[in-house]
């Protein structure tokens, strides 16, 4: 279309130039009027295909709302207005020059001036001629008295008359004598048979001979009677030159009332060429200047264009570089200045996006909580850690105000109470149920946003539930060494006091008091090995040994440890699943898994099933880089004041426990850096769940 367009405008300059030459030109006018009008009709349509094509695309993006379609629009509409209107004005004033010009030629007083000019050559003509005639007359009367009528006398008559030629014919046109001025010519002109006859039978006669290019003669036959009666009748002929300035100016004035009469006779023609040269002039111009008009609204529209692309991406986030417009005026400037602008926000969005990133990395990798609200307690970020802390998925709360947060109801309360009573920066430590029915103890951190950046306030937080745990855990174990340490030293003279008192005593009792003897000293004893016992057990809590850390198939380990409880084996079941080898003690663990077992054993003991079978199920499984094990059953469960502090020592639901096993589980899985987790199922029963990292 760019090639297309400058060329076909042009072609139709050139054919428009040879169309007005031809126009003023009755000669290539009447030659090749008709075809440069065709021509000039196909260029115009050849103009007009592109401008429709482009008028139909337009209104097509237009209907569609095309961005950038209005702008274009409105480009090729006040550019075609600012081509058309000039046209058309001066189309309609040449118009009206033109038929105006045409028929002022056709003036009345202009007809009237040309007919006078005529008529006036005509009349001196008439008046030669009829002046010739008159002498001519005169000199047949002198002639006719006048026997003799030589050479000499037609010289003297000639003079006399001051005509150039004056010859004496015979009635069949012999020459008789002859008188002339010219002395190249020695003979004269002769009439022709007709003019004789003529001059024969009437008084007379004259014509004019000649043209304007070559001269104009009048010619004037008069019959010369007789001297005698019955003499023959004889010819005087009279050649006299009309002057070149009357005979010039009357050609010129025919041949301009002939000219003015053909054009009056084409005057319709003339104003149909006319209008037909300038309405194609109007129709090629205006073809071409709509196509400029797209050609211009293109280039016009097209860096605009560009720049309210830009504008648009960038106000949706977008800052990609745009094209720039290569050209060397504002508008490229200005694309150029915009795409630098671009991709300097797009540097600066990737350094921002970066340092973000990073803040969200960080965020993200906090063990804390933290939560951002705005200043209406709406919340607008909250990290990983706060998800896992409150084991609720936050984004599924939306835009709701923190005092509508059902699912943490009063943790929701704590914290906007706090930042209403306590102020801008608080700290306090609160203890809640959480999502699971498990207790949490969270330390809590407010702090309020400045008002520069919106406002708002951040509440960061930390679940020390297990950092409690482990405090009571150190403390149970500095209890249980000085148990051990305080308890263990009397215990054995105790019993061998009371072996001694039995032994001196019993002989000297009667059957009756030694029956009582026997039963007090096996108390004695009994309750002695039972604090042995404890204080054994209280040895292994407060001095585990640190674990040999080794790659453990969990797997074999669970298959040895069911064959010690092959009397068992209806209420074991296992539940395997292939994974690679873990790190850990495998002493250590077997005693963790037989711990396990044997709470279950004797949960299930205590409080059977209300439907089916007892049941003890081990399973296995990974998880990324852990290997899980656990052991659940089908039993009552951990109570809900037991759940939280479970693996605390003397903390227990069974009738003859010390509360020490899962103590000395949590501490033994401390010590391997693995996860204990506790839980009641849904379908009923508890499930210890333990995570360790698995070897390289």
């Amino acid at each position: 279309m760019n090639i297309a367009l400058p060329v076909i405008g042009a072609l139709g300059a050139i054919l428009l130039f040879l169309l007005a030459t031809a126009s003023a030109n009755s000669e290539l006018f009447a030659q090749h009027y008709p075809l440069l009008v065709g021509i000039n009709g196909v260029a115009a349509i050849a103009l007009l295909a592109p401008i429709i094509v482009q008028l139909r695309r337009l209104k097509r993006e237009y209907r569609q709302r095309v961005f950038g379609s209005r702008l274009k629009y409105r480009l090729v509409v006040m550019l075609a207005l600012m081509a058309v209107v000039p046209g058309v004005l001066i189309y309609g004033v040449s118009m009206l020059f033109a038929v105006k010009s045409i028929d002022s030629w056709f003036d009345v007083r202009v007809d009237r001036a040309l007919e006078g000019g005529l008529n006036l050559g005509r009349n001196v003509l008439d008046s030669l001629e009829v002046e010739l005639l008159t002498k001519g007359h005169d000199m047949a009367f002198a002639l006719s008295d006048t026997p003799n009528s030589g050479p000499r006398l037609l010289n003297r008559l000639r003079e006399q008359a001051g005509v150039q030629s004056l010859t004496l014919l015979s009635p069949s046109g012999n020459v008789l004598a002859n008188s002339s001025s010219e002395l190249d010519n020695l003979l004269p002109p002769t009439p022709s048979s007709s003019q004789l006859r003529q001059a024969r039978t009437s008084r007379g006669t004259s014509a004019i001979e000649g043209d304007a290019d070559n001269g104009l003669t009048l010619r004037v036959l008069v019959p010369v009677a007789g001297y005698e009666l019955g003499a023959e009748l004889r010819i005087l002929q009279l050649i006299q030159p009309v002057p070149d300035a009357i005979a010039s100016s009357a050609d010129a004035v025919a041949a301009a009332y002939r000219d003015y009469q053909s054009l009056q006779l084409a005057r319709g023609g003339l104003k149909r060429i006319y209008t037909l040269t300038l309405t194609f002039t109007l129709l090629v111009a205006l073809f071409a200047a709509v196509a400029l008009a797209f050609f211009l609204a293109e280039r016009l529209a097209r860096p605009l264009l560009i720049l309210a692309e830009g504008t648009q991406a960038v106000a949706a986030g977008d800052f990609t570089p745009r094209a720039a417009w290569k050209s060397h005026d504002e508008l490229g400037v200005l694309t150029r200045s915009f795409s630098d602008m671009t991709r300097q926000l797009d540097d600066a969005r990737s350094e921002a996006g970066r340092h973000q990133a990073y803040l969200e990395s960080v965020l993200a990798n906090l063990s804390a909580g933290v939560l951002a609200f705005d200043a209406e307690f709406r919340l607008q970020a909250a990290n990983r850690g706060a998800s896992t802390i409150l084991n609720d998925d936050l984004a599924t709360l939306g835009n709701a105000p923190l005092q509508e947060w059902e699912r943490h109801q009063a943790l929701a309360n704590v914290v906007i109470e706090s930042f209403r009573e306590r102020g801008a920066e608080w700290q306090l430590q609160f203890e809640f149920e959480g999502t699971d029915g498990v207790p949490q103890t969270l330390l809590l951190r407010g702090s309020t946003l400045p008002e520069s950046g919106d406002g708002g306030y951040v509440v960061v937080f930390d679940d020390i539930s297990q950092l409690i745990s482990a405090q009571r855990s150190i403390a149970w174990g500095e209890v249980a060494r000085r148990l051990a340490h305080e308890i263990k030293n009397p215990l054995t003279p105790i019993r061998l006091a009371a072996e001694r008192l039995h032994i001196k005593l019993a002989e000297r009792l009667d059957v009756a008091g030694r029956d009582m003897l026997d039963r007090s000293i096996a108390t004695i004893v009994n309750q002695v090995d039972a604090l042995k016992h404890m204080v054994n057990d209280f040895r292994d809590f407060a001095k585990t040994p640190p674990p040999v850390l080794a790659p453990l198939d969990l797997n074999d380990l669970v298959r040895e440890l069911f064959q010690l409880y092959e009397a068992d084996a209806a209420l074991l079941h296992a539940d395997l699943t292939p994974l690679p080898p873990a790190l850990a003690d495998s002493s250590q663990m077997r005693q963790v898994l037989h711990n396990l077992i044997k709470n279950a054993r004797e949960a299930l003991t205590e409080h059977p099933p209300a439907s089916g079978l007892p049941r003890v199920t081990v399973a296995t499984r990974r998880e990324e880089r852990r290997a899980v094990l656990t052991v659940s059953d089908n039993g009552p469960g951990f109570g809900a004041q037991i759940l939280p502090r479970a693996c605390e020592p003397y903390v227990t639901s069974k009738t003859k426990g010390t509360g020490l096993g899962l103590a000395i589980v949590r501490k033994i899985i401390d010590d391997h850096k693995g996860e204990l987790r506790l839980a009641n199922r849904e379908s009923g029963g508890a499930e210890v769940t333990i995570r360790l990292p698995l070897a390289a």
